[in-house]
């Protein structure tokens, strides 16, 4: 669900600091044994990042379908494509599979992904430096 809430820009920069910190981690790290833990912490990126965005407007996410809400409400202000949002849900779904049931993330998806997930981190980065 999405709730209007009061434009909080210093929060906006705090979840945008944590984001950055998260994808500093993996270029200094070799994930290169370990694809699910790189490929959650890509998620998280892209989670924090749409959820500054759309707290610098005055909207959170929240309850049960907080994170399919959140894109979906992305994708709705036009900020992502709909090619985009069907990968990020498909990406959301690996994650919760990962998370819950502890399906592993295959080498080849993250290869695969891996250059999707950068632009779209891109775009996202682009989008809140915008708004902040």
């Amino acid at each position: 669900m999405i709730i209007d809430v009061f434009p909080d820009k210093q929060r906006a920069k705090s979840m945008l600091e944590l984001a950055e910190n998260r994808y500093k981690f993996i270029q200094a790290s070799d994930f290169s044994s370990f694809p699910t833990g790189k490929m959650e912490s890509y998620y998280e990126i892209i989670k924090e990042i749409s959820a500054a965005i759309i707290l610098c407007e005055g909207f959170k996410a929240t309850g049960e379908n907080a994170h399919k809400d959140l894109f979906d409400f992305v994708f709705n202000k036009r900020l992502i494509s709909e090619q985009e949002l069907v990968f990020l849900q498909d990406l959301r779904n690996r994650r919760n599979k990962s998370y819950y049931e502890g399906k592993q993330i295959t080498q080849i998806y993250l290869e695969n992904s891996e250059q999707t997930i950068l632009n779209i981190i891109s775009k996202l980065r682009r989008l809140i430096m915008e708004r902040l």
